[in-house]
């Protein structure tokens, strides 16, 4: 070996963390993902399901995070060394003026640490032992909220604090203010202040964010990480929703996840807000408050907050069930618990909407700065970031919100300052147009449209109107109003839950509100769900004019007359919000194990990113290509010609030919197969026919079958079941004589179908039923396919107008097929691309 060669090797990372001897690929994929962290910016890495890709991300980002940190080390003494030697030992007369000044700065932080935690001031401190001359002070700026002439104390607690004018402060400042009957309080989130129990935790320089799609996908890292010597050297969090966290039982009970974040955030505004008013008739008959018990008991003791958190940094590597069991036995939150664990965390693991979504960024305190954001799953990154941003409303919602606002108005009209009034009749004005949108006929010239015919009386018409954010707005003739400001307003004046608080008080005194188990009245949170749409509505509104479409999509009950029908905001491009996550982080890793084509994935995302500096490596599968046999199958045991289109597809002798087919399959096939259907009401239409033919049974005397469950949380157990049939420990393995196995009835874009790695007998063969195409009739997809069609051009507004025919019917899948000819080329490879990202994906 020559001395460069030798020289060569030495630099080559090493990766001693991998707790096997790594594959030639594996080794290849470590590499080149360490390269890729050091030179920063976007990087794609493909690696196929089952080849120990999650394994080699851990090893070689945490050694890279590690090498830095040892090199940052290694750079501090050798400056320190360098200041020893040119200055002396420190602490002499020679100290240097910095050297000084810094330890006079600590001591001074210190002290006014100190201070703030004896007064209250901190993040975390309680107000206690305070200055006698502090709380009259502060009694004093509670007492500003009653001063409220002429107000009854019944309906105070609904009025909204007085509003200044939006002349005099600047819109996106962060200064602006509201009057407190003379009293000025700083403007705060519905979640400030949410957690109290963590104390200022200094944040690590350099940390990890890993992102996957699903909640089985987080623990799959979790249980690969604790396979490594990392698990004990490294602080890791994992992060998810308030479903999968909450261990409150009133609040868990309610199910959807909605109604359990609204609970949970009801429960700290209470805790930080509620007090009680006790009239003292020996005092003058002034009114005093004093705080009232109240918020959720799972967070009251900081105390425990600081345990748990103590405990989960001493335990290593735990998961989304590890942290909740950890709370649930110490009585404590595991959602506020783990949050709060986020700054000192060296690896931060998360679900996707928690780290593309700013507002979760934020509300998290996530700072991506200098740090390592991985994407794992990364197939279809574009299509799920805008999604995440589309936002929808419905015609009830918009009926029941506007409701509100007229009541709430009507009753607080003379007692609201001019600032409030005048934004709650704009809001009206607003929300009155949307609804009209709904309600009656429109201009359609300015838009594309998509109409179902009504052929028979019981047939409920659909009309669905395509527009730009312009052109909508125009239409309405709400183009001049501010809704940057009114959504401003609508945030700093904690607008919502007053005005829904009030409609469930006006609600309950009409009739018996019915009570769910909390005690939470099922009205307010109808409310609450109802004003979060608009408030996303007109956040969409306030978006680029070529970032979006609205759809219109109208409807009338043929029996009733009833109106019906949603608006919606359908994101069509992520470059902006992707950009916020490039420009901040370090390096950005998009990993999975089918990412091509990639050249659509930079136009979509990081289109001024030259491909170039565009990092892409692929590696092969494990498994070599000789041990693997795909066939396309035409006709079915029978000769009958298998077609799975559309039209075709419910056929009964097509559906039968395809039983017929997997009876021969389950009798030479051993252990287990899996068989990917296109949606879930086509697998229950081919199940119900197979029960009834008799297939069903046939198939049965063979193999156990297992069918794909509609629920998240039944996922994990159908497949530890549909596993331990296939290993001969199930219970029920005696039934499928005298073959041992079975087979897995899935959906195409389902839960089984991402990420899940059917090692050894669990895929002895996949059988994927027609392909997957997606409806092109349907209006979202279109608009989709149009803005991608575009990609490149030089006006690419225009282009979207005039390159497909502006009006067609939805539902006339010929009508939709001449658009997607009509693309020259983008559009055409976007909509293959989709249907066969999913393949790859189910039998990847």
């Amino acid at each position: 070996m020559s001395m460069k060669e030798m020289e060569n090797e030495e630099n080559e990372p090493k990766f001693p963390g991998f707790p096997y001897k790594p594959y030639l690929i594996q080794m290849d994929f470590m590499k080149a993902l360490y390269r890729s962290l050091d030179k920063g910016g976007v990087s794609m890495l493909e690696s196929p399901t089952g080849t120990g890709k999650t394994l080699s991300i851990i090893c070689s980002s945490l050694q890279w995070v590690y090498d830095q940190r040892q090199k940052q080390k290694d750079r501090a003494k050798a400056e320190s060394d360098r200041n020893q030697s040119d200055h002396g030992e420190i602490g002499s007369d020679d100290e240097p003026d910095w050297m000084r000044n810094f330890v006079a700065n600590t001591e001074v932080r210190k002290q006014e640490k100190k201070v703030k935690k004896k007064f209250g001031l901190g993040k975390s401190c309680e107000r206690k032992n305070q200055d006698p001359e502090v709380i009259p002070r502060v009694l004093e700026e509670e007492d500003c909220h009653l001063k409220k002439d002429g107000v009854d104390l019944n309906d105070e607690e609904f009025l909204l604090d007085e509003y200044e004018s939006d002349d005099e402060v600047s819109i996106g400042s962060g200064k602006s203010k509201r009057k407190v009957g003379g009293c000025l309080a700083s403007s705060s989130s519905d979640e400030e202040g949410e957690n109290d129990a963590s104390d200022e935790e200094e944040e690590k320089d350099l940390k990890i964010y890993f992102c996957s799609r699903t909640h089985s996908q987080l623990s799959q890292f979790i249980k690969e990480l604790r396979k490594t010597r990392f698990t004990n050297e490294i602080t890791v969090v994992c992060l998810g929703s308030r479903k999968n966290f909450c261990i409150n039982e009133d609040v868990l009970k309610l199910g959807n996840v909605t109604r359990i974040n609204e609970r949970c955030l009801e429960l700290q505004k209470s805790r930080k807000n509620v007090v009680s008013k006790i009239k003292n008739i020996g005092a003058n008959g002034r009114t005093r408050r004093t705080k009232a018990s109240s918020g959720c008991p799972m967070l009251r003791k900081h105390k425990l907050q600081r345990q748990y958190r103590d405990e989960v940094s001493q335990l290593g590597a735990l998961d989304i069930e590890d942290l909740v069991q950890l709370g649930r036995g110490m009585g404590t939150c595991p959602y506020y618990g783990s949050r709060s664990l986020v700054p000192v965390a060296d690896l931060v693991v998360l679900p996707y909407q928690s780290l593309l979504s700013k507002s979760s960024r934020e509300f998290l305190g996530l700072n991506l700065k200098k740090s390592i954001v991985i994407i794992d799953e990364a197939h279809n990154l574009a299509d799920s970031l805008i999604s995440m941003h589309d936002a929808k409303i419905t015609l009830s919602e918009l009926d029941h919100v506007h409701s509100l606002i007229e009541k709430y108005l009507a009753r607080f009209y003379n007692l609201l300052g001019p600032g409030n009034r005048r934004y709650i009749q704009t809001l009206m004005v607003v929300t009155r147009a949307l609804r009209q949108t709904l309600c009656s006929e429109m201009d359609l010239s300015r838009g594309n449209t998509f109409q179902v015919e009504e052929k028979a009386a019981e047939v409920k018409p659909v009309l669905d109107i395509s527009m730009a954010i312009n052109d909508f707005l125009f239409s309405l003739n709400i183009d001049n109003i501010n809704l940057v400001k009114l959504l401003q307003y609508i945030k700093e004046s904690n607008f919502i839950h007053k005005v829904s608080n009030y409609g469930e008080k006006v609600t309950s005194l009409q009739k018996d509100p019915v009570l769910n188990g909390s005690g939470a009245c099922g009205e307010e949170r109808s409310s609450l769900s109802s004003f979060r749409a608009l408030v996303d509505m007109l956040v969409s509104l306030t978006n680029t004019d070529g970032d979006g479409r609205i759809i219109i999509s109208k409807s009338r009950s043929a029996c009733s007359g009833r109106q019906g029908g949603f608006l919606k905001y359908v994101m069509l491009t992520g470059e902006k919000i992707f950009s916020e996550i490039v420009n901040q982080a370090h390096a950005i890793i998009l990993a999975g194990g089918t990412l091509q084509p990639v050249e659509e994935t930079r136009e979509r995302l990081f289109p001024w990113l030259p491909q170039s500096q565009l990092h892409f490596f692929s590696c092969s599968h494990i498994v070599p290509p000789e041990s693997i046999l795909p066939i396309a199958v035409s006709r079915g045991p029978c000769g009958q010609l298998f077609d799975f289109s559309y039209s075709s597809r419910s056929s009964l002798k097509m559906i039968e030919e395809l039983g017929l087919l997997l009876c021969n399959l389950v009798a030479v096939v051993p252990e287990g197969i899996v068989v990917f259907f296109s949606s879930f009401e086509y697998e229950g239409k081919v199940y119900d026919a197979w029960k009834t033919s008799g297939i069903l049974e046939r198939i049965m005397k063979r193999k156990r079958i297992f069918r794909e469950p509609r629920r998240n949380p039944d996922v994990e157990r159908v497949l530890k079941e549909y596993k331990e049939t296939i290993d001969g420990l199930s219970t029920h393995a005696k039934d499928v004589a005298p073959h041992n196995g079975a087979i897995l009835l899935a959906v195409v874009g389902g839960k089984i179908s991402e990420g899940i790695n059917f090692s050894d007998g669990m895929g002895r063969c996949i059988v994927m039923v027609g392909v997957p195409y997606p409806s092109p009739s349907d209006v979202e997809l279109i608009e989709r396919v149009k803005y991608i069609e575009s990609l490149g051009e030089p006006n690419p507004v225009e282009t979207r107008k005039t390159s497909v025919s502006d009006e067609y019917f939805n539902g006339d899948v010929q009508a939709a097929f001449s658009i997607l000819r009509s693309c020259k080329r983008r559009g055409q490879e976007y909509y293959e691309n989709l249907c066969m990202k999913a393949v790859n994906q189910s039998i990847g």
